[in-house]
Order: C-alpha cells, then sequence, then structure tokens
C-alpha cells in the first residue's frame, strides 16, 4: 500500500472495503476503529488482514475465544477454507471441540512440553485422552 515513503490511501481503503464483504465484518463504515466493533466483528477482521496476506501458514491462536457462535462459525469455515486451499494451519486453543472440528493432526503440550499426538481424522479420536493430555495426565 506504498510506493516509498508514500501511503495510497485509496488502495488502502478499498482493501478495507473488500476485506469487510469479504469477510462479513459488520460495521456502518470501514473508517470505524476497530476497537468500537463487537468481539466477533473485531476477530474477522484480525482474520481478514492475516488471511488478505499472500502466505503459506497461518497461526491462529484462541481464534474464537468469547465471541458469539455465528462468528465462531463463520471463522471456523474461513480456516478450514485455507486449509483446504493448501495452507498450513497451526491453531492454539483450549476448546477441544474446536481442535476437534478443524484439526488434521493434534498435538498437546503441557507446562511447555508436546505430552501426547493424535490423529485428528481418526473417528474414534477420544475426547477423554485428549482432555486428560491437556490437564498433563498420563496414560
Amino acid at each position: 500500500f506504498s510506493a516509498g515513503p508514500v501511503i495510497r490511501w485509496e488502495a488502502v481503503n478499498r482493501a478495507a472495503a473488500r476485506a469487510s464483504i469479504d469477510f462479513d465484518v459488520r460495521t456502518d463504515s470501514v473508517f470505524n476503529a476497530v476497537g468500537t466493533l463487537s468481539g466477533g466483528n473485531q476477530q474477522k477482521v484480525i482474520i481478514a488482514r492475516e488471511m488478505s496476506r499472500d502466505t503459506q501458514l497461518l497461526i491462529a491462536a484462541q481464534p474464537t475465544r468469547g465471541i458469539d457462535v455465528g462468528s465462531i462459525e463463520y471463522i471456523h469455515r474461513r480456516i478450514a477454507e485455507a486449509r483446504d486451499e493448501g495452507d498450513g494451519v497451526l491453531i492454539v486453543s483450549s476448546e477441544l471441540d474446536e481442535i476437534l472440528a478443524l484439526s488434521d493432526r493434534i498435538v498437546v503440550m503441557f507446562r511447555g512440553r508436546i505430552v501426547a499426538e493424535f490423529d485428528g481424522n481418526d473417528p474414534h479420536i477420544s475426547k477423554k485422552a485428549i482432555g486428560l493430555a491437556m490437564a498433563g495426565a498420563t496414560a
């Protein structure tokens, strides 16, 4: 969005308007401060900003913490689309259902160490086993 030291504000505004539509950000104007938006819309802005870049890896830390169910479902769809398009996606979350819904591979850490690994595509995956690993319990 810049040409040397000059910011091309028209390009910035067009990109913001496009991202607002593409990521279903509910706002009266793209000129509103992000902090004035609802929690779900703030998260959508963050997801839009990160996914609008040409990257091969998306790292999402607690992507749906504290937001409404509709926004959670929308953000999950966008993350799954990135994964399905071949981008690498790393999700850091304490929400077990979120992890199970979005993960091909689940690695559990406890106190800074990897304590377990699970195949997210295994139809017999045990929520209990993952939950116990998340709590530091050993088999």
